[in-house]
């Protein structure tokens, strides 16, 4: 008889052992639910390649209830890539030549000016433009015309385009992430802006909620949940709020990890005894075995490319990560630091695996260089859970525990830049990073 998942996973493990249950409770999505606060940007740390930039306050933006010009700073600062240049007292918008010496004076090396104006449809236009203040140049710049629902969206697009043009790499401000609450027996599923704002409810449930994985084109969530008493797959469309049944079989069904083609899963059944990884189209049906150990098998995550899987497992006799090939096969153990070591997270440039390894007693976020085997712990708290990769691959998702509560951290990966994503409501669980949305 397989060991229980209490026995192999020890109750000391908190929220990550939440995920290894494999279940999510949701119920239908309801239109009215209690908001989350305003998450608060507090970054901290010392990046060593910080970026000087000033963004001037949008003009007309003391009319619009977003603040443009702030939501842009916060982002770019959670980044660790930049550091924020005091702007005030000016009134710039795109079409102004700004005064490149008082900029520079101000030891800004970029400049960001713009404008916000309500039109009579009761949108808005959000205009700006990106200077070069060392070289005097101009670097372009793009309009939206908006809702006023999307101005935060609009923001977060004037943040990746800044990101993308003085680093080089995709901004990811503009993505969205997913994550769990529970308030007393209540679970919610929320989906967020990138920083934590602007949550919309999902999914709520009287009973547990755990495992949501993004898609890969954004659309869609996968998870798991208890609403029949046993662990049950799910898939639900995140635009209509629509949710199919993707896999019902016998014990436990949990840990859905889409492929990078959007067009399978693999997730972990115990229908045959021991808790094993199937593979699983998209559009349901019968799911194909791909692990075949006495051992429980759990928590699968593709590879970038989509050739391997990751995933956790007791068959060397504690928990470690181990790699095998995408449609199954002998497997690699590849964790050896720690003597727990679970929740796998593949970066989507296939470079870094982070996981959480518990040593002496604490649970630290860890990030190995895959090509070198490199491991390195990014964090001095003792109680992380579930990493997860920004699309870009340059930061990372995962929650902690701070007084006896779960919270949302981002840390860039060498852990020297981390930002708190703090929400009231509810003990927070379960994140997940969505990918590039297409109109990006």
């Amino acid at each position: 008889m397989h060991k229980s998942l209490s026995t192999l996973y020890p109750s000391s493990l908190a929220l990550t052992r939440r995920s290894l249950i494999t279940g999510v409770a949701c119920a239908s999505a309801l239109s009215t639910l209690p908001a989350l606060a305003q998450f608060r940007v507090e970054v901290t740390g010392v990046g060593l390649t910080q970026l000087p930039i000033a963004i001037a306050p949008f003009h007309g933006e003391n009319l619009s209830p977003q603040k443009i010009a702030a939501i842009v700073q916060a982002d770019l600062e959670r980044s660790g890539q930049f550091r924020g240049v005091d702007a005030s007292g000016q009134d710039l918008d795109e079409n102004s030549r700004p005064d490149m010496n008082m900029w520079h004076d101000r030891t800004a090396d970029s400049l960001v000016v713009g404008s916000v104006t309500r039109r009579g449809d009761g949108r808005y236009d959000v205009r700006f433009r990106l200077w070069d203040v060392v070289r005097s140049q101009d670097l372009g710049g793009r309009s939206y015309t908006v809702s006023q629902e999307d101005l935060r969206l609009a923001a977060h697009r004037i943040a990746d385009y800044v990101y993308e043009k003085l680093t080089g790499e995709k901004g990811v401000f503009a993505t969205r992430i997913t994550y769990v609450t529970k308030s007393g027996s209540s679970y919610q599923l929320w989906v967020a802006d990138a920083d934590g704002a602007d949550p919309k409810a999902a999914l709520k449930s009287s009973e547990p909620i755990i495992s949501p994985a993004w898609s890969s084109n954004g659309s869609q969530l996968a998870y798991v949940s208890f609403e029949s008493r046993k662990p049950v797959v799910y898939v639900q469309t995140i635009h209509t709020g629509q949710r199919r049944l993707l896999a019902n079989f016998k014990g436990n069904n949990s840990a859905p990890a889409w492929a990078p083609n959007g067009g399978s899963l693999v997730i972990s059944l115990s229908r045959d005894g021991a808790s094993q990884l199937y593979n699983i189209s998209a559009a349901g049906g019968a799911p194909r075995r791909l692990t075949q150990s006495p051992s429980i098998d759990t928590e699968p995550v593709f590879s970038a490319d989509g050739s391997a899987i990751y995933f956790t497992s007791d068959r060397g006799g504690s928990p470690q990560i181990y790699k095998m090939g995408a449609g199954g096969g002998s497997a690699q153990r590849i964790t050896f630091s720690g003597e727990y070591s679970v929740s796998p997270a593949i970066s989507p440039d296939g470079r870094w695996l982070a996981y959480i390894s518990r040593s002496g007693g604490a649970f630290k976020l860890q990030v190995m260089d895959l090509a070198s085997g490199s491991v390195r712990s990014i964090t001095d708290t003792t109680a992380d859970e579930k990493p997860s990769f920004a699309a870009n691959s340059k930061l990372i998702l995962y929650v902690t525990r701070q007084s006896g509560r779960g919270v949302l951290m981002v840390t860039t990966l060498d852990g020297t830049i981390k930002t708190p994503l703090a929400a009231r409501g509810g003990d927070i669980r379960e994140p997940d990073w969505g990918p590039f949305l297409h109109q990006q």
